[in-house]
């Protein structure tokens, strides 16, 4: 399976997620008891008993009730759940429905999460955060590559993140060669 058909198994797999936990959701919103909906519309000269007793409300009022309807909706958020069940699996729940992931599907995942954070804002802090945790790679896998105008592409293989890509001017090849040559 070559990597296209690989991120579009991944695209599918979080889609069906996405909608095992929404549909669910949207059924299972409660309806509001009538003790707790919106009060009754008092009677006053623009509204008679009987068009009370019919249900029918002035513009406003119907406004309101729906307002109230809503809220309880948009509260229901989902939670993420992540665990670690074996050495070489994950698993992810989500608003109750929970996929295992495997080595390869967990790699596609960093994968497009990266490449979806990449284009977010803000962008990460430009310092490492203080109580930051990373699992760092000793020597590297790296292959490198001269573009055309004259940037080099360097690709370094970490265990945890993938092949990671990094794209340098001339400029920064040398100061990234004299910051590791530096004493």
């Amino acid at each position: 399976m070559n990597l296209h058909e690989q991120l579009g198994a991944l695209e599918m797999g979080v889609d069906q997620l996405i909608q095992a936990v929404v549909a669910p959701q949207a059924e299972n919103i409660p309806e509001t008891p009538a003790e707790t909906a919106a009060p009754q519309a008092p009677v006053d000269h623009f509204t008679t008993p009987e068009s009370v007793a019919e249900g029918a409300m002035p513009e406003a009022q119907a406004a309101e009730t729906s307002a109230l309807a809503e809220q309880p909706a948009a509260q229901i958020q989902p939670t993420l759940e992540i665990n670690r069940p074996a050495q070489n699996e994950i698993t992810m729940t989500i608003g109750g429905q929970t996929v295992a992931l495997r080595a390869e599907q967990i790699g596609q995942l960093i994968e497009e999460l990266s490449n979806a954070r990449a284009s977010m804002t803000p962008e990460p802090p430009p310092g490492i955060p203080p109580g930051w945790r990373f699992v760092s790679t000793k020597n590297p896998v790296m292959a490198v590559q001269k573009q055309s105008n004259g940037d080099r592409l360097l690709v370094m293989r970490h265990t945890g993140h993938g092949w990671v890509p990094f794209t340098f001017s001339p400029d920064m090849v040398i100061q990234l060669y004299m910051l590791l040559t530096k004493g």
